[in-house]
């Protein structure tokens, strides 16, 4: 069953979502920390300059002491919408109060500033206090003041308040004009892979071609794979049909032999003759189940020749080879033919092991099939310029010089006359020989008459 993980769409607006609600908060905590420090600046300067026009109405009186006549326009400047309070306080020498709020907190003059600032509390609500260290000159002497003047904080948190506000909705229309925009563009990106989609939907079951549509780069791995999916198919099917299709051919013989055998067998009066007619009706389906078998290692051969080559060992030929020789010695026997091995040592290759087995067995098969009763067939293994080197010899009827390349295809029986063969077993010899890259090759026996057939594999796959 097929799994839906849910809309490509949905994902990148999903990410971008939070990475933009993340992004958002800490953007919207800096602004929030900005806000506050630009509405300290804002009310600082107010506080400076009001404080300024305080102390620049302090003067000395006749006798020696400070006087100050507070101008209206001081404390107007620091009246806002927001109905913040406004306090005040000036300060002679030291320990010496003039006027104003005398328990408003006076800040410390700071070295190098001569006016400071920071936040305080008084009378239970929070205020930011500016205090502004000055002198007046007697003429003789300088006596030193300061003058504090302090405001409560509605205005300037108001005014960080609207900051963030404004910004959290600037934010808040970038990600609706972002999500706008993904949705937009997503869309118009995917209409490649739904143009792919409806090309394949639209091909027939038996087209197998290539897909030629053209997709963004990060899909065409995809697109490949595909194809590369398709050719493997298509060549699995064209294995199928070959098998169905040589199976039908070969084994309408056999199957129509046994029908005929079977009905003489039950018309016979004779039990010799109806005995007989079985037996060449078991002969014919012994005949089908190895045209069957032979037919099936070819489509094993057709359809799976990447698998074989991802699944290439080594194997030890030599020990192979000696034991399908004992498993064939029983079969030689019956068929009156001297089955024997020649060969020294392992001789390692790599290859794929069931393919290797059952191109020997076809090897001593076709030797024990055509080489005739009374001959002699030798299975040896041997080393030539490097390559180990397969042969399978007999001394029987051979086949023709010219006659050698023909038989090499598919149901081609070349010269020989006896019927039982299927025409495929050294076809599967020369196919899997190719797989393995060896060299197969046909020629006449070493007593000049017969058949040898020489399997070299190459020196890269000697062990």
């Amino acid at each position: 069953m097929r799994t839906v993980t849910g809309s490509l769409r949905g994902r990148l607006l999903a990410w971008l979502l939070a990475a933009t609600a993340v992004f958002g908060a800490l953007a919207l905590a800096d602004t929030w920390r900005e806000a506050q420090q630009t509405a300290n600046d804002v009310s600082d300067r107010v506080l400076a300059g009001s404080a300024l026009a305080i102390a620049e109405r302090v003067v000395v009186a006749e006798d020696g002491s400070l006087e100050v006549d507070i101008p209206y326009v001081a404390l107007e400047m620091l009246t806002s919408a927001a109905q913040d309070r406004v306090f005040y306080r000036v300060d002679g020498p030291p320990g010496t109060f003039i006027t104003g709020y005398k328990s408003l907190p006076a800040l410390p003059r700071r070295e190098g500033q001569s006016t400071a600032f920071d936040d305080a509390d008084f009378r239970g609500e929070p205020i930011r206090v500016a205090t502004l260290a000055r002198s007046a000159s007697t003429g003789i002497s300088s006596v030193p003041f300061t003058v504090t003047v302090a405001e409560t904080t509605i205005a300037r948190r108001q005014l960080a308040q609207s900051i963030l506000i404004h910004s959290a909705a600037r934010l808040t229309l970038m990600m609706a004009g972002a999500t706008v925009i993904v949705w937009i563009a997503v869309s118009l990106s995917l209409r490649p892979l739904n143009r792919l989609g409806s090309a394949i939907e639209r091909r027939s079951p038996d087209d197998l071609e290539p897909i030629r549509e053209k997709v963004p780069n990060e899909v065409e791995g995809l697109v490949e794979t595909v194809n590369s999916f398709m050719v493997r198919l298509q060549s699995a099917l064209e294995a199928l049909r070959h098998f169905t299709g040589n199976a039908s051919h070969q084994l309408r013989t056999p199957l129509a032999v046994v029908r005929t055998q079977l009905a003489l067998a039950a018309r016979a009066g004779d039990p010799a003759e109806a005995h007989a007619a079985i037996e060449r009706a078991d002969a014919a389906i012994a005949h089908a189940e190895r045209v069957l078998a032979q037919l099936l290692m070819m489509s094993r051969i057709d359809a799976a020749s990447r698998a074989a080559q991802a699944q290439m060992t080594q194997v030890d030929l030599a020990d192979l080879a000696q034991n399908l020789t004992a498993d064939h010695v029983p079969p030689a026997a019956d068929a009156d033919v001297d089955l024997g091995y020649e060969g020294e040592g392992p001789a390692l290759v790599l290859g794929e092991p069931l393919l290797l087995a059952e191109m020997m067995k076809n090897l001593i098969s076709n030797a024990l099939l055509y080489a005739g009763r009374g001959a002699e067939v030798t299975v040896r293994l041997k080393m030539r310029d490097n390559r180990t080197v397969l042969e399978v010899e007999d001394d029987g009827p051979g086949i023709a010089p010219d006659k050698r390349q023909s038989v090499l295809r598919r149901f081609d029986r070349g010269s020989r006359t006896d019927e039982s063969g299927s025409g495929l077993g050294l076809p599967i010899i020369a196919e899997i020989a190719a797989l393995h890259g060896a060299a197969l090759t046909l020629e006449t026996g070493r007593s000049g008459q017969g058949l040898k057939v020489s399997v070299a594999f190459p020196a890269s796959a000697n062990g």
